[in-house]
């Protein structure tokens, strides 16, 4: 099996059970190794038949990011289940069939000590459910009590009307290029942090499938998903964490 290597990602993010990791940052670092089979994109020259390197590090930053995991073991589990998930519609990126990542924390102990945690996965070692909407599907990447991982999939034409939460704190990622929030276009890549109460909307008005990479804190709950009436509200959104190659 050919493999990516991807080494020396730093992210500085909150990690940790202890009550002073909860309050500051720190340095965690990422390993990836990725096996599948690299044969069509030799042929072919596009990153689609690939994996986009960068575009899979600015995704693993923001989920380590905005999730702020208690242990480096689900932090671990929930990004090989990104990895190994199935492409999703419209299949921008080759199917990864095995990962290891590796994550150390460099500065939890002192002198030269660096505890890490390495863990091995196939894709065939997990299942995902995929939740049919009105806007296409949902794929639940990871849950647990305190976060929960989904990939939205809007179909063309695909509409997630505006709506609320009261309850969960939101933060997503665009994936791809063509959909519009908040009435305006969504650059692939950019980052919103919704604070509680703020209506927002997602339409696909493009002839593809587009897609959301979305964290809510804590996970999903279905009745904190308010359909309102009104007026989206403007919210800056910044840009992800690498520049990533176009669509190809």
């Amino acid at each position: 099996m050919d493999r990516i290597r991807i080494e020396g990602i730093e992210v500085r993010c909150v990690v940790g059970v202890y009550p002073e990791e909860r309050l500051r940052t720190q340095r965690l670092l990422v390993d990836l190794e990725l096996g599948l089979s690299l044969d069509e994109a030799a042929r072919s020259e596009r990153v689609r038949d690939s994996v986009d390197y960068a575009a899979l590090v600015s995704q693993v930053a923001f989920l380590l990011d905005v999730c702020e995991f208690r242990m480096l073991e689900t932090a671990a589990m929930t990004i090989l289940r990104y990895v190994l998930a199935p492409p999703a519609p419209g299949g921008r990126r080759a199917q990864v069939d095995e990962a290891r990542i590796r994550l150390s924390k460099p500065d939890a102990l002192p002198g030269s000590i660096v505890p890490s945690v390495e863990l091995r996965r196939r894709a065939t070692d997990f299942t995902y459910v995929v939740e049919e909407k009105d806007h296409g599907t949902v794929d639940v990447i990871h849950e647990t009590e305190h976060v929960g991982v989904y990939r939205l999939n809007l179909r063309p034409g695909g509409v997630i009307p505006l709506h609320i939460h009261k309850q969960m704190e939101e933060v997503e990622m665009v994936l791809t290029q063509g959909l519009f929030c908040q009435g305006e276009p969504a650059e692939r890549g950019s980052i919103r942090r919704w604070p509680l109460n703020t209506p927002h909307i997602y339409e696909n008005p493009s002839v593809h499938h587009q897609t959301i990479l979305c964290v809510d804190k804590p996970r999903f709950i279905p009745e904190d998903e308010i359909v309102v009436v009104g007026e989206p509200v403007k919210i800056a959104a910044t840009q992800g964490y690498f520049r990533s190659a176009a669509s190809s």
